[in-house]
């Protein structure tokens, strides 16, 4: 078996879920006033997912502005990727060094920090009935809430969807898939006019998990699956796991290029394939949708649809994949009520709006922020998609507890290889989970 390329999920929030009180509430931190008049001075260090092109400069521009609003403050940004960020919090978080402000995704890996008392409680100044507070998006706020407490800032929102090239379905003469099953019968038509059909990279594991999260959702009931990222209500054996990963098996098999050895391709080679008019179409987030257009393929060819639904589907065909994404403050840090002065100039009406723009295209949770006028066209389109949507499936990896997301990480490389069968990979996640309780 070749290496992992995720560092565990379990090690790597292991320390604070040993941290957390056995209640499952977050544990004492130091009493720190969110709501006081911060000192212009010193420090304030921020750790981001925005490494990078295109969006690198948006943090970086941020900073300067700020220290030239405050020339007594230095802003010490620490920014990595989507994936080293995650190696990144387990070092910090292993030797108690977190930086004032950090990212976070939400679910199960924000409840960590939550409960382990590494997150400030921020209530009293971005609460729903807050100045702050109101000018976000209810759902994004409520995502970072937890027994009735604000504790995290949502920076941006997020979806799932597949990106296809207009010119590509035309000269395979397939129209936009209504179903799962019309999705992989256009594939055999695509790769006849020269097309990778779906563009698909997995070295690190969470692209195959965003797949198989979607089809969970309509496959699986969503009472059954909530009790299911429980290890203690958890029983993991409606046969619509075993629907939806024989599904994606499918699609794989059909519809990638399988020779060129998925687990070992980086999915960023993959968006860049897309990008150049190699393939017709790429699973992505809306954070993506700008720089997929950065190439050869340019906006009006770009389209998008949520992953069709299969012809039986007992789960809810209206949920989607997606969720916000933000920061959390440091409950030890000193400069607490600071961080919060700085991340109240981030999340500005001005900055929501450059954020979402060209060449960033990250969907600011600020109300109004994303526009026609503000965002590029898809970008928007997503966004009104989910801002419609009745309900957001969490990604798989963040949802449910480290031991689980490991089996799943397991299980996605495993269909995708082919080393596993869908009942296999169920049984190992089973497993985990019953040894997770």
């Amino acid at each position: 078996m070749r290496p992992r390329a995720l560092p565990t999920f379990a090690a790597l929030l292991g320390t604070l879920t040993l941290a957390a009180c056995s209640g499952g509430r977050p544990a004492p931190a130091p009493a720190a006033d969110a709501a006081a008049t911060p000192e212009f001075s010193g420090t304030l260090s921020i750790l981001t997912k925005f490494a990078g092109d295109p969006t690198g400069p948006y943090f970086e521009n941020l900073a300067a502005e700020y220290q030239k609003k405050h020339p007594q403050v230095k802003v010490e940004l620490i920014q990595e990727t989507d994936q080293s960020v995650k190696d990144k919090l387990k070092t910090l978080t292993a030797s108690d060094a977190l930086p004032d402000v950090y990212f976070t995704w939400t679910g199960n890996w924000a409840d960590n920090y939550i409960r382990g008392g590494r997150a400030a409680d921020l209530t009293k100044v971005i609460g729903p009935d807050t100045e702050w507070g109101r000018t976000f998006s209810p759902g994004s706020l409520a995502a970072f809430a937890r027994d009735g407490k604000n504790y995290g800032i949502p920076l941006y929102g997020n979806g799932k969807f597949m990106g296809y090239s207009k010119s590509a379905f035309a000269k395979a003469g397939v129209e936009v898939p209504k179903t799962f099953e019309d999705l992989v019968a256009a594939c055999g038509p695509l790769r006849k006019a020269g097309y990778e059909p779906v563009a698909f990279g997995n070295k690190d594991g969470w692209p195959a998990l965003h797949y198989l999260q979607q089809l969970f959702a309509y496959n699986v009931p969503d009472a059954v699956l909530q009790a299911d990222f429980v290890p203690a209500t958890a029983k993991l054996d409606n046969p619509g796991y075993v629907t939806a990963l024989n599904q994606f098996k499918t699609l794989v098999d059909q519809c990638t290029d399988t020779k060129s050895g998925t687990n070992g391709v980086l999915y960023s080679s993959a968006q860049e394939a897309f990008a150049n008019g190699k393939a017709a179409m790429y699973y992505q987030e809306i954070l993506e949708f700008d720089n997929a257009t950065s190439g050869k393929l340019k906006p009006a060819d770009f389209g998008i649809f949520q992953l069709p639904v299969p012809a039986d589907h007992p789960g809810d065909p209206a949920v989607l994949e997606g969720s916000p994404e933000g920061y959390l403050i440091n409950a030890k840090s000193p400069r607490i009520a600071l961080a919060v002065d700085f991340m109240k100039f981030a999340t500005s009406a001005q900055s929501a709006r450059t954020l979402s723009a060209p060449p960033y295209g990250q969907p600011s949770t600020v109300v109004g922020a994303v526009t026609p006028e503000t965002s590029s066209k898809a970008v928007y389109e997503g966004v009104q998609l989910v801002n419609k949507a009745p309900k957001l499936a969490i990604w798989l990896d963040m949802v449910t507890v480290p031991e689980v997301a490991d089996a799943w990480l397991a299980g996605g490389e495993a269909i995708v290889s082919g080393g596993k069968t869908a009942e296999q990979v169920l049984e190992s996640v089973r497993q985990a989970s019953a040894e997770a309780k």
